[in-house]
């Protein structure tokens, strides 16, 4: 038998195995395993890693049960496309700390003012995403806040909403009366002040609005992050294990990742037990101006820098450049 023939072979025995071990893992594991094989199939729908192995600001990959790391999950407003295209219309940035097991959030709102990446010129943050998709918009927010992204989520209208119907909803504490059109214009939601529990189309609406905020944008992310919260809290319900089908479905057909299965498990391992009411929320305060007509939101340069430092300590970078 040749080298050739006892390759062929050798592999052959190897794939038999590790048929063998996910049958076994399967069939022992049960509801894990199980949870493991519909994950992994929504993860390859998913899976787009840019052609971009770490961030540029990064000497090296980072491993999530070791490193600090960065999240930006972005809401992107196009159903047709899954996400292909349009705007983002939410901007989210999360760390993760490990050691410290803390996480941070900032969310920056859409009309931000901000050089776009590779283009040269300043433009509303929300654009980057219709210019150049998700790696235009990570590397905008890079330069942004100057920190690195290691890791993406996208995710449509369509895939937000059915995620929150699949939960069951979303308990919510609205700060005040208002109405928000659904987001294809054709029905009036109502909001009215204390608890709600939302649907899919009801949170989508409370957290797009901004208009009849009198916080206007800030308001509008805090409200994001008050559905995200929620959805969190009810997606770790012991519940939601009956629930993995309809899930992973949705997490396959209307999220685009830079996260691989193995990371992901790994991600939930780290932070399972996490408690969302330990989210520190940072805030990117500035004004809202006009320039040729046009509205934009000019974020304070002390509120940046502010923010800036924050994260790039939380993330165990060297300050001491920024300090100076």
């Amino acid at each position: 038998m040749n080298r050739a023939d006892k390759r062929k072979k050798k592999r052959k025995r190897i794939n038999k195995l590790v048929s063998f071990l996910l049958i076994l893992l399967v069939t022992i594991g049960g509801g894990f395993g199980y949870i493991y094989y519909q994950t992994f199939k929504a993860s390859k729908n998913s899976y787009d890693d840019l052609k971009r192995d770490k961030s540029d600001l990064r000497q090296e990959s980072v491993e999530i049960m070791e490193d600090p790391i960065s999240i930006l999950l972005l809401g992107v407003e196009d159903y047709a496309s899954s996400g292909a295209t349009g705007r983002a219309d939410s901007i989210m940035v999360v760390t993760f700390n490990q050691e410290k097991k803390s996480m941070k959030l900032v969310s920056i709102p859409r009309d931000t003012l901000v050089s776009i990446a590779g283009k040269g010129t300043e433009d509303k943050i929300n654009h980057s995403f219709a210019f150049g998709g998700p790696k235009m918009t990570i590397e905008t927010v890079e330069e942004f806040l100057d920190i690195p992204i290691d890791y993406y989520a996208t995710i449509n209208f369509e895939g937000f909403e059915n995620v929150i119907n699949i939960a069951g909803g979303v308990p919510v504490e609205v700060p005040f009366d208002f109405t928000e059109k659904n987001a294809d214009k054709t029905k009036t939601l109502e909001y009215h002040e204390g608890e709600m529990l939302m649907n899919g189309e009801e949170a989508l609406g409370y957290a797009r609005m901004r208009k009849q905020d009198p916080r206007g944008d800030l308001g509008r992310a805090d409200r994001q992050k008050q559905v995200l919260e929620s959805l969190v809290q009810q997606l770790t319900k012991p519940g939601s294990f009956f629930k993995i089908d309809e899930l992973t479905n949705e997490f396959g057909n209307n999220v685009t990742t830079n996260l691989q299965i193995g990371e992901l498990f790994a991600f939930y391992k780290e932070y399972k037990n996490f408690n969302t009411n330990k989210i520190e929320k940072l805030e990117l305060t500035g004004e809202g101006i006009r320039l040729n007509g046009v509205y934009y939101y000019n974020v304070y340069d002390s509120s940046i820098n502010d923010v800036k430092l924050t994260l790039q300590e939380h993330l165990g970078m060297n300050t001491t450049a920024s300090h100076g």
